[in-house]
């Protein structure tokens, strides 16, 4: 399936006028065993995605143990008081959506001196029900968390309302990040990662194509 995906993965990004080396594919690894993952990274691939910090515990000290250059990335809600496991296992962090986790994450770098990366989820739907800083408040909140916090903020991140045209989204997160010379996008996912492309993300998760679908 892996291999599958890179080369539908390939046409998107062909179609879309981008070059493939702009785009990194976060294989979503949620539900999936130590054995499914290790199939996936012995074809080569580096970069993993998770939302769940006891799967993390449970899994990724293993695997890492043996492949040291692998990247996790967290792309779950964060509660606070996950947040220094997240921290500790995961390389770049895709949910920052509020100054107390914001001020967490930077007195744990603080203090144990390891940098992560961070991504700021926007929520650009404005869905009560979902994580992510409310589009009226994005860009008071983008500003604080570069004028106020040392973290590396490289990027935003969104998930659209499953029931709209995620192109909209896509472009409009695009947007916020241009206003802020922020580089990255996290956006786009098994059934829209072609429209994001195209739109301009640089990080796609992507799970189910990659390992099939979820017990």
């Amino acid at each position: 399936m892996y291999k599958q995906f890179l080369s539908a993965l390939e046409k998107a990004v062909i179609s879309s006028k981008r070059e493939i080396e702009d785009i990194e594919l976060v294989a979503v690894s949620k539900k999936k065993t130590v054995n499914d993952i290790q199939i996936v990274i012995d074809q080569g691939h580096i970069s993993f995605g998770e939302n769940q910090t006891q799967e993390i515990e449970s899994k990724w000290p293993l695997i890492k143990s043996n492949q040291p250059n692998l990247k996790l990335n967290f792309i779950g809600s964060i509660q606070s008081r996950k947040a220094e496991s997240i921290y500790e296992h995961c390389d770049v962090i895709h949910s920052l959506d509020r100054i107390k986790i914001v001020k967490i994450f930077n007195k744990l770098e603080k203090s144990k001196k390891i940098i992560r990366e961070y991504f700021i989820q926007i929520n650009t739907g404005n869905e009560a029900q979902k994580s992510g800083v409310m589009m009226k408040e994005a860009d008071e909140f983008i500003s604080q968390c570069l004028r106020e916090y040392g973290l590396k903020i490289i990027g935003l991140m969104c998930i659209p309302p499953v029931d709209d045209d995620p192109k909209k989204h896509f472009l409009n997160l695009k947007a916020l990040a241009d206003n802020f010379n922020l580089q990255k996008l996290s956006m786009g996912m098994s059934n829209d990662y072609d429209v994001a492309i195209a739109c301009g993300a640089t990080h796609i998760r992507v799970g189910t194509q990659i390992f099939g679908a979820r017990n």
